[in-house]
């Protein structure tokens, strides 16, 4: 068993490039990948292809405050690349449920059938984890950077004299994105390492979500000052960030902490578990 304190890099780029590898190469993984495109054609095709006239319509964010809560929209709105705006939209609320079924085995599988013993001889639990973190986010990043793309070929379609401002439109999204997406993957890291499945692992994240909305709700009413525990859940500001009313460090830092903080407690659970 590999016990090094010194993260080898190699190993770690091999373990992420080989959950690259299981999600665009494999059976399964192109069953999700065939799943996700449709949606995202209809998504291009509805949403996004029409975002000028949806987004230009007087009862537009009377719509989505209704839907999502009192988020403040007036940014979006004067955004011209209007694309773009309907894309944020969708990709911060639709990209988390893809972070979580997609990221739903990263070592409980390998446990299951017995590989993880085997790798655990090469490189050490940390750059197990660790680079199963990496490569599921490097998946995330992947498929939004496909989506960014057909989106800016759906602005630029529109209207090319936007495609400068839209290519720096998307490459600020794609840095926000990933870093709001990296806390559901290390909640993912963290359940999979005690989860019998995948599917169980989904189960568990949503009861997660539920259940522990429900207790924390329960515990701010009887004392206010628990609200804070809000934050053990990823996506806590999503409603601020949709309207670009949240502070750069708040919209990147709270993200980043938890991710470190999920990914420590489940280093610290796989290291005391049995492979």
């Amino acid at each position: 068993m590999a016990t090094s304190s010194i993260i080898n890099i190699g190993r770690l780029t091999q373990i992420a490039g080989f959950e690259l590898i299981r999600m665009f190469l494999t059976k399964r993984g192109l069953i999700a990948m065939a799943a996700f495109a449709l949606v995202w054609l209809l998504i291009l095709r509805y949403p996004i292809g029409q975002a000028v006239s949806i987004i230009s319509a007087p009862n537009f964010e009377q719509m989505v405050r209704d839907i999502s809560g009192t988020i403040g929209l007036s940014k979006l709105l004067d955004w011209p690349e209007s694309e773009f705006a309907m894309y944020w939209l969708v990709a911060l609320y639709s990209f988390p449920l893809f972070a979580i079924f997609i990221s739903s085995d990263q070592t409980v599988g390998d446990r299951e059938r017995g590989t993880l013993r085997f790798i655990s001889l090469r490189a050490t639990r940390f750059e197990i984890l660790f680079g199963c973190f990496l490569g599921q986010l490097g998946v995330l990043a992947c498929l939004l950077a496909i989506t960014l793309v057909a989106t800016l070929g759906v602005l630029g379609y529109r209207d090319p004299s936007l495609l400068m401002g839209g290519f720096t439109r998307a490459l600020s999204i794609f840095i926000v994105m990933v870093i709001v997406l990296s806390p559901f993957v290390a909640l993912m890291s963290l359940i999979n390492t005690f989860a019998r499945s995948s599917r169980l692992a989904i189960v568990l994240a949503i009861l997660y979500f539920a259940g522990g909305g429900i207790v924390v709700g329960i515990l701010a009413w009887q004392v206010p000052a628990l609200n804070a525990l809000d934050y053990i859940f990823p996506g806590v500001n999503s409603e601020l960030l949709a309207g670009q009313n949240l502070p750069l460090l708040s919209a990147l830092g709270v993200p980043l902490i938890q991710s470190a903080g999920f990914i420590a407690i489940a280093h610290r659970i796989f290291t005391r578990s049995s492979l």
